[in-house]
């Protein structure tokens, strides 16, 4: 079956191992190209949820000027901590699949630039920079690869025949395919993340699997597999830390159908679809006094997401031991959410 892969192929952060311990966690990325959702800064203040900040590719430029990157971080990273705990700095995104020259001139400038403003700023022991590149490349012969495989439901998998590595599933063999080139270049010990995979839900005429069932099978079995808490058959005890694509519907993003329904809910709160996992008992029973405070939200020019456009991203939220803390999160968020609802369709 042609599909455009596209849709769920993995978008990887590149960070030095130093920075990071074995660990296994799940994010989501908090999709902000919408007009029907909350700010998530006020409303995850003070409760130790990790947060991943991007930095769009249109503010790449700007950024070459140490000035004008002191003043980004001081807007959109500091005036936040130590409240909301902002751990990384996405610069930039998918920099290098627009094939734009003056766009990848910038990039590394302006990741110098935001490093030294966090120095300066004595944040860059608590705050990394890294940016995301677009797996992508990979889709050239969607013909070829079947849809259990990556679904992670195949049987019998495929033999990488280079490496000799077994792999049940295309998700790993794309993450080592980006381990083995980045080893190749002679950088052996960086850390990979992923920092967006994901399936939608919908899709226009002519994106055959964009299906509900299609989004189930590929969200929950990802879910399963990193509860798993195993590593790729290229590093097997390496960490892996994964951000699911996306956590709600973006209704104003462009492009095809598909592009507004990578969410795995719908901003009132309620599952697009069921994963397979039971949060009946989770999801608006843990009441939180922080809640109220979530009603105050700041406008979208101090937003650390920043104005909403289709390169500035998202703002990625972890969580430890995969699954259950997800869920976990799911259900606080639901509550602050729905405290949030009068004042938000009020406007």
């Amino acid at each position: 079956m042609p599909m455009d892969f596209r849709h769920h192929s993995a978008i990887v952060l590149f960070s030095a191992s130093l920075f990071f311990t074995a660990a296994f966690s799940l994010g989501i990325n908090y999709g902000q190209i919408a007009n029907n959702l909350p700010h998530p800064e006020a409303a995850f203040a003070n409760t130790g949820v990790e947060f991943i900040v991007g930095l769009g590719n249109e503010d790449l430029a700007r950024m070459r000027d140490p000035k004008q990157a002191q003043a980004w971080v001081k807007t959109n990273v500091q005036r936040y901590l130590p409240a909301t705990n902002i751990t990384c700095i996405a610069v930039g995104n998918e920099v290098l699949t627009f094939n734009d020259s003056t766009l990848s001139s910038n990039l590394l400038p302006a990741m110098e630039s935001v490093h030294s403003a966090l120095v300066s700023l004595n944040l860059d022991k608590q705050v990394t920079v890294t940016t995301a590149h677009n797996l992508g490349i990979l889709e050239a012969n969607p013909k070829q690869v079947s849809l259990d495989f990556v679904l992670f439901e195949s049987g019998s998998g495929t033999v990488d025949p280079a490496s000799g590595l077994h792999y049940d599933n295309m998700f790993y063999a794309q993450v080592d395919a980006a381990h083995s080139a980045v080893e190749k270049l002679g950088y052996k010990n960086v850390c990979l993340q992923i920092s967006e995979t994901g399936w939608p839900s919908k899709g226009d005429a002519d994106e055959f699997g964009a299906t509900p069932e299609n989004a189930r099978k590929y969200n929950g079995n990802l879910m399963k597999l990193i509860a798993e808490k195993k590593g790729t058959p290229m590093r097997p005890n390496s960490d892996l830390n994964i951000y699911v694509f996306a956590l709600f519907n973006e209704n104003e993003k462009p492009g095809p159908t598909s592009e507004r329904n990578f969410g795995l809910f719908k901003p009132d709160g309620t599952p697009v679809y069921n994963l397979g996992f039971n949060t009946t008992g989770l999801i608006g029973t843990n009441t939180s006094s922080s809640a109220g405070s979530s009603g105050g939200t700041t406008s979208s020019g101090s937003s650390p997401a920043g104005t909403g456009t289709s390169s500035n991203g998202y703002l990625s939220i972890t969580a430890d031991d995969a699954v259950s803390i997800l869920f976990q999160f799911l259900a606080y968020f639901f509550n602050l959410l729905s405290a949030m609802n009068d004042a938000l369709f009020a406007r």
